[in-house]
């Protein structure tokens, strides 16, 4: 066990969760409507609750608990044998379960901003539940748990590398994202603005600076290798929202606050699977692309396709952590291989069951809510509370 180690994976763990509370649920809350500000910050932290229980029922020991190809069985649920001075690696393996516990709370906290506004309070948690449980535990185990995707896997000695979750994390939720937005189907108004810009960006750069940990707590020490991590990511997230901005002004003639701080979390989601592979100056590149490509995936999903995923989660999130995945391989860092069959499994592996759960979750309580309640808000309607009594 090593001080230093431990000191900064504390640190860093507590850096992922506030990713989610409150950064992403500002992030969302604000880009909705006033009436629906309060829905997305219950799923947020409701979703947080849940994940954080079954992390410890089964998650984790389905994710990390032993070496099956497919996946890690249930020596570890309720942490089985696990105690204060049980170590994994450098770190108390307590330590190690809290800090991946933050990115099973993340990850399915990450899709919910495709159906907002118009879905079930009981269906996102228990399609939130299953999902994890079953689509991104086993795609943790087979990628960082030592599954058929890592190391000495399928693909030989040399397998996925996936630093921080490119695959695990932006992969898995931005396709889910896309499949519940068709299912779903659209909202009755498309074309309400967000209703708070600046929640936008107050939980945009909460999302920022928790990445540090996201990202730098991945090396699981306290070495030059987190120190690079860091740097890498912010540099991708400042030029990313850069060219966002530059993008949006050469086609739209003005730069907008909620474009130029999609942009940031554009940058973080593509450096995210390459940060611990990469340095500053493939940084830049990596983020200079993702402001304008993850751009064009909005338009091309909202625009063309016309797919209703609310808050673009698949374009910025999905499409931002395949492209850093890929970025990998380029750069020589990784197999072309390894990466590309491994986000082709884990693609269909994802699609499919999703809309499974998707249904089967279904069956127990509806997908959608009624026209009524979707027009009156989910907060009121939902929940029984306004966010401003004024102007809801």
């Amino acid at each position: 066990m090593n001080g230093a180690d431990t000191a900064w994976i504390l640190v860093a763990t507590g850096l992922v969760l506030l990713m989610t509370l409150p950064g992403l649920a500002l992030f969302y809350g604000g880009l909705v409507r006033a009436r629906n500000v309060l829905s997305v910050f219950m799923h947020c932290f409701a979703v947080a609750c849940l994940m954080s229980v079954l992390w410890l029922l089964c998650g984790y020991s389905i994710a990390f608990g032993g070496e099956d190809p497919l996946w890690g069985g249930l020596s570890r649920a309720f942490l089985a044998g696990v105690d204060a001075t049980t170590v994994k690696g450098t770190l108390p393996e307590v330590l190690f379960f809290a800090f991946q516990m933050t990115f099973a709370i993340i990850t399915p906290a990450l899709f919910l901003g495709a159906f907002a506004e118009r879905v079930g309070f009981g269906f996102v948690l228990l399609f939130s539940a299953l999902w994890m449980l079953l689509v991104y535990a086993p795609v943790a185990h087979w990628i960082w748990g030592g599954g058929f995707l890592a190391d000495g896997g399928i693909f030989g000695a040399t397998g996925t590398k996936d630093f921080a979750g490119g695959i695990v994390v932006h992969e898995t939720a931005g396709l889910a994202a896309l499949v519940l937005a068709v299912m779903v189907g659209p909202r009755k108004n498309r074309t309400t603005p967000p209703h708070n810009p600046g929640f936008v960006a107050i939980g945009a750069g909460l999302l920022w600076v928790g990445w540090f940990g996201f990202n730098g707590g991945s090396q699981l020490a306290a070495d030059g290798g987190a120190a690079m991590a860091i740097t890498v990511t912010h540099l991708s997230a400042a030029t990313a929202s850069l060219t966002w901005a530059l993008w949006e002004r050469v086609k739209f003639g003005r730069a907008s606050l909620v474009g130029l701080v999609t942009g940031t979390i554009a940058g973080l989601a593509s450096i995210t699977p390459a940060s611990g592979f990469v340095g500053p100056l493939e940084a830049l590149v990596i983020g200079a692309v993702a402001g304008v490509l993850c751009q064009e995936a909005v338009a091309l999903i909202r625009n063309r396709i016309r797919i209703d995923d609310t808050l673009d989660v698949f374009a910025v999130h999905g499409v931002g952590g395949i492209f850093g995945t890929v970025m990998i391989a380029a750069f020589g860092a990784g197999s072309w291989t390894a990466q590309l069959g491994a986000l082709a499994i884990v693609g269909v592996f994802t699609v499919s069951a999703t809309w499974i759960l998707a249904r089967l979750a279904g069956l127990v309580t509806p997908i959608r809510v009624d026209a009524e309640t979707e027009f009156n808000g989910l907060d009121i309607a939902a929940h029984g509370e306004r966010a401003y009594d004024i102007t809801s």
